[in-house]
């Protein structure tokens, strides 16, 4: 019924829906016995739980049961309470991942797009479940093993991250449909200010540092260098992994993807990289497991990026402030929602604290110039 991609091994990943954010099973079996018939056409059982950990779109499990097995797809939607726009366009992030997917590119199989909000509650798109490893949260048990081991596994990681990221930014843009996804031109003045009106239509409190990196980041703009495809989320838990650790099966989250400049992509990537030397309070962010001996320091990962592309990352610094600034402020878009009352997911409370420590760690990028 499905190819080895969709099949499952485990789902301890998942969770019970959330209250609120449950997705109506007879409307979806509805939908996609017109949609994807040859599913419909095995009357399977469908069963939907939920991939708690991400803090925008919600990604649920779809478990289908039929008398020859099982298989799973991946269900995407926005969440309740936020305006229409490209980072919830589903149509959009399903039509890209049809763009890249025939060629090469690692990106799960896109299946079928349902732009009417009426059947689930929202516009939606089903991809294939690509079996492997994501790393979040705590060290997985399977590289808790001899230091020199886990060294060595950790560092191949750290290459394959590069590679995957410098591949990316190798993607023929100049057909379509990924001509038009974004546009050329004046990318990262357009970043620099968005991320600033951003800021300031869900700014809830005042946070001194984001402010002044704000005006920084405009005062120090670089020109545009290149235009290539950008992920902009491009981070180790957007990224499924085989059974080595080493290697990209697929890469996840293509939400906020765009054409641009590839080094502002770089940027948003060294954003999430925390090193053991960082200040306590953006370790403490849950992004800690860059930081273990045997992954590349920031540093290394711009000169590793430098090598495999031929582009001057000279100005990395500049990137990495701005990467902080808009991560900062997609947290302050998230917690703004919560302090509002538009979502009741506990988990957005303390992004306030997170926004802070954004904003100290790129007030002091801009001041020092360091990675």
């Amino acid at each position: 019924m499905a190819d080895e991609a969709h099949r499952l091994s485990v789902s301890g990943d998942t969770t019970p829906v959330r209250e609120g954010e449950l997705v109506d099973v007879e409307a979806l079996r509805t939908w996609m016995a017109a949609a994807v018939p040859t599913i419909a056409a095995q009357n399977p059982r469908i069963s939907v739980r939920q991939f708690p950990a991400g803090f925008s779109n919600l990604t649920y499990l779809v478990r289908l049961e039929t008398g020859h097995g099982e298989c799973a797809y991946v269900l995407r939607r926005p969440p309740r309470g936020v305006k229409p726009g490209v980072a919830h366009d589903m149509g959009r992030e399903h039509d890209i991942l049809a763009a890249l997917h025939p060629m090469g590119v690692p990106v799960p199989r896109p299946v079928a797009r349902c732009d009417d909000s009426t059947v689930i509650g929202a516009p939606f798109y089903l991809m294939e479940h690509v079996d492997g490893v994501i790393l979040r949260g705590p060290l997985p048990p399977e590289l808790v093993t001899d230091a020199d081991g886990r060294r060595e596994q950790l560092s191949a990681l750290s290459r394959a991250f590069v590679t995957t990221l410098a591949g990316l930014h190798a993607v023929n843009v100049r057909t379509e449909p990924l001509r038009s996804i974004g546009r050329a031109g004046g990318y990262v003045e357009r970043q620099v200010q968005g991320w600033t009106k951003r800021w300031l239509a869900s700014r809830i409190d005042a946070v001194p540092d984001i402010e002044r990196v704000a005006a920084w980041l405009e005062a120090n703009r670089p020109p545009d260098r290149d235009v290539t495809l950008v992920h902009n989320d491009f981070k180790f838990d957007n990224l499924v992994l085989d059974e080595s650790r080493t290697r990209v099966r697929a890469i996840l989250d293509w939400e906020m993807a765009t054409i641009g400049d590839p080094l502002m992509d770089l940027g948003t990537s060294l954003a999430y990289w925390v090193q053991a030397d960082d200040a306590p309070g953006f370790r403490a962010l849950g992004l800690g497991l860059t930081a273990l001996p045997g992954n590349a320091t920031r540093t290394e990962l711009v000169h590793m990026y430098g090598a495999a592309t031929g582009r001057d990352t000279g100005n990395a610094a500049y990137y990495y402030a701005f990467g902080l600034f808009k991560v900062a402020v997609i947290a302050q878009q998230i917690y703004a929602r919560f302090a509002r009352g538009l979502t009741t997911d506990a988990r957005f409370a303390r992004l306030a604290d997170v926004v802070v420590a954004l904003g100290a760690s790129a007030s002091i990028v801009s001041r020092t110039g360091r990675l």
